[in-house]
């Protein structure tokens, strides 16, 4: 039951914004071996002094927190990672050094709907 959750300077239109949830979803499922039904995603929008990050060049900044549950290897966070990215240099123009990505891990049973409790994941 993953959140995926953007902030952004990139001032990116609804259309884009429903683009970028899309796709994510889809890469998350097909990177992460789930379904789409219960991946969340969340865009925001942030002012340029929100966001600062150090190697920044001339450009938007794009950051991903994605909150996942534990147990998947690091290949397949690292492949979602840049795939993500990927799709951000070349839908959205952010410069490479511009991206960040950290996932957080939690116990299935953490992540809930109303009609369900996550469990283990299994591969």
């Amino acid at each position: 039951m993953p959140h995926l959750q953007f902030d952004t300077d990139a001032d990116p239109t609804a259309a884009e914004k429903e683009a970028l949830a899309a796709v994510v979803t889809d890469l998350y499922t097909d990177h992460m071996e789930t379904t789409a039904g219960h991946v969340a995603v969340t865009i925001r929008d942030r002012g340029p002094a929100d966001l600062q990050l150090g190697r920044a060049v001339d450009g938007p900044l794009v950051f991903l927190d994605a909150d996942v549950r534990e147990g998947r290897p690091f290949e397949l966070k690292r492949a979602f990672a840049l795939a993500t990215m990927e799709y951000l240099m070349d839908e959205w123009g952010v410069p490479e050094e511009n991206l960040k990505v950290t996932f957080t891990e939690h116990a299935g049973e953490a992540m809930m709907g109303y009609d369900r409790v996550g469990g283990d994941w299994e591969g």
